[in-house]
């Protein structure tokens, strides 16, 4: 069997713990040989792919990024690019491949497979939002990232009697926020799954600077939005939400409103990148095994998922299309310990 595996949508630690794991498994526990398209489906679509072996995927577990590029190019959604895909795939002799992603990389994968293709997915986002699995490639990283951000804020914001608003990335999903804020202990926390309102934030924070503190940290995921009908959103909010400036209208509230020294502080693509966590590099490698064993035996149209601890393949049919948004018992726990 000839194997084709591909990166694509955003970077993220753990990705080239999964290629090794598909590389040294196809070869050495199958004897499959496999090739790696460069840019994710852009690469498919335009033939530029590099045979990978054992040696080329040494010491490649502990590197952030990945080895094969990536790209936001779909065939799906560009006319003529999924015959080109497929033609690819008929030159090449390409017999199967595993599709390393998030949403839009795994429905594209769906679609490549309705055509006949052998695929099996790999869920990848820091943003943790693909459906049906307790976790994605990446995330694991991007928390501990911000995470240690909430933790040297804190030191900072107590200095100076501050507050401080950080923005992590979740545009849809609040996974990195809620669990980072939680785990670095934060007084506010923002999420897409509940929208805010500026007025209720304030007073939080009116309240812990009166009562008993001379700081705040406020966490915010950038995909945030105001509630209906709310002071900050008659302020354009909703504007500033489709500009990822939501963070920003947000600090300049607090600091409007309460007169209290704010500074706002971005992660940004610097939860993107780095050496992944060891859960990382366990989960991609555990991921990248069982996608190389399910196209052995013969399974396709189906993604690898981590559940209660083990890895199972779902269809393309239950996850293409799904986000999985942060539960109401996680968002109980953070407003608890607030």
């Amino acid at each position: 069997m000839r194997i084709g595996v591909l990166t694509g949508g955003g970077d993220c630690p753990g990705l080239n713990a999964a290629i090794r794991a598909v590389v040294k498994h196809a070869e050495i526990g199958h004897g499959h040989s496999v090739i790696g398209f460069k840019r994710g489906w852009r690469g498919v679509a335009e033939g530029d792919f590099t045979p990978i072996l054992r040696d080329d995927v040494r010491n490649a577990l502990t590197l952030g990024g990945t080895m094969l590029g990536t790209d936001r190019f779909h065939p799906d959604e560009n006319p003529g690019a999924t015959e080109q895909v497929l033609q690819v795939l008929k030159d090449e002799a390409v017999t199967a491949l595993v599709c390393i992603g998030g949403d839009g990389t795994l429905t594209a994968a769906a679609k490549v497979a309705e055509q006949g293709v052998n695929v099996i997915g790999i869920p990848k986002t820091i943003d943790n939002d693909v459906w049906l699995t307790e976790r994605s490639i990446g995330f694991d990283t991007a928390l501990w990232v911000a995470t240690e951000a909430i933790d040297r804020l804190h030191t900072t914001a107590e200095s100076h009697h501050r507050v401080m608003v950080l923005e992590v990335m979740g545009r849809e999903a609040g996974w990195i926020a809620i669990n980072s804020g939680i785990a670095g202990g934060a007084d506010v926390i923002i999420t897409p799954e509940e929208p805010f309102d500026i007025e209720k934030v304030v007073s939080r924070i009116r309240h812990r600077h009166k009562a008993h503190a001379k700081y705040s940290i406020v966490v915010v995921a950038e995909g945030a939005t105001p509630a209906p009908g709310t002071a900050l959103e008659f302020s354009g909010a909703k504007e500033s939400m489709l500009t990822g400036k939501t963070s920003e209208l947000i600090a300049d509230a607090i600091a409007s409103l309460t007169g209290f020294d704010t500074r706002l502080t971005v992660l940004g693509h610097v939860q993107r990148g780095g050496i992944p966590t060891p859960f990382d590099r366990i989960l991609g490698s555990r991921f990248g095994v069982a996608a190389v064993d399910a196209l052995s035996d013969g399974k396709t149209n189906m993604v690898t998922t981590l559940q209660s601890g083990r890895i199972v393949l779902e269809p393309f049919s239950k996850i293409a299309g799904k986000q999985q948004k942060v539960p109401k018992e996680l968002l109980k726990v953070a407003r608890s310990l607030l």
